[in-house]
């Protein structure tokens, strides 16, 4: 299973180090982030299992870094808000505007780790079983728990990897994700071969494009790769 991914939006610098040292002790990847603006444009950008957000961040708070997150990500980020308000008001205006858990400080690196994680795998768990994109020719579906893949209709048959990469793929869609963003989702810190992904990619093609007239599987030189599939 690859590593959980943790993007820490924390203003402190001594507590974002000693936070982050902790979170990767316990062998999760961690992103840092020192304000509201450059925390958006990561979480917006890459893969996070899970954000680690404190309110009380210079000119962009971490009520507003939320609000955005909620309007502007086409998936749900789980959000974990770190704040030395512990009123019931400022509990309810955070989980108005989408936050997902409240931790007050002072608090335990501990619990920290705890909510995140099991945060991050309740969201895996609760997240649609059957992926579907398109119509026609390029109406694909794709089963998390059966594996079962298919296109207009077709059943396809997918080694392990090449899976995770159109499960990645359907995920984001339509934002195209980096050959960085896909290794380090699927290998994690794992060392792999240069060439790893390109082979998998041609895998994935052969399997999903080759038997149809029109190609859903797109390169976009200098980004990565997309879903080349309308809605």
């Amino acid at each position: 299973m690859a590593q959980v991914k943790v993007l820490l939006i924390e203003d402190n610098q001594d507590l974002s180090r000693n936070i982050g040292e902790y979170i990767e002790s316990q062998g999760a990847v961690v992103d840092f982030a020192h304000t509201g603006e450059l925390g958006v444009q990561l979480a917006l950008e890459q893969f996070y299992d899970c954000v680690v957000l404190d309110v009380m961040l210079p000119k962009m708070d971490g009520l507003a870094v939320c609000k955005l997150l909620r309007t502007e990500a086409n998936r749900h980020i789980p959000i974990i808000m770190l704040t030395a308000r512990d009123t019931l008001d400022d509990k309810l205006s955070g989980f108005s505007l989408g936050v997902d858990d409240y931790l007050t400080k002072p608090f335990a690196l501990e619990e920290l780790w705890v909510r995140c994680n099991a945060l991050a795998r309740r969201h895996l768990l609760n997240s649609e079983h059957t992926l579907r994109l398109g119509e026609g020719d390029k109406a694909l579906s794709l089963n998390n728990q059966t594996q079962h893949i298919e296109r207009a209709g077709s059943p396809l048959t997918l080694q392990p990897i090449p899976f995770k990469i159109l499960r990645l793929l359907m995920e984001h869609h339509p934002r195209a994700l980096s050959r960085s963003e896909l290794c380090d989702r699927i290998w994690g810190d794992e060392p792999t071969d240069s060439d790893a992904l390109r082979s998998h990619i041609y895998q994935l093609r052969k399997a999903i494009d080759k038997p149809f007239p029109s190609p859903i599987i797109k390169t976009i030189h200098g980004i990565g790769f997309a879903l080349d599939i309308e809605g």
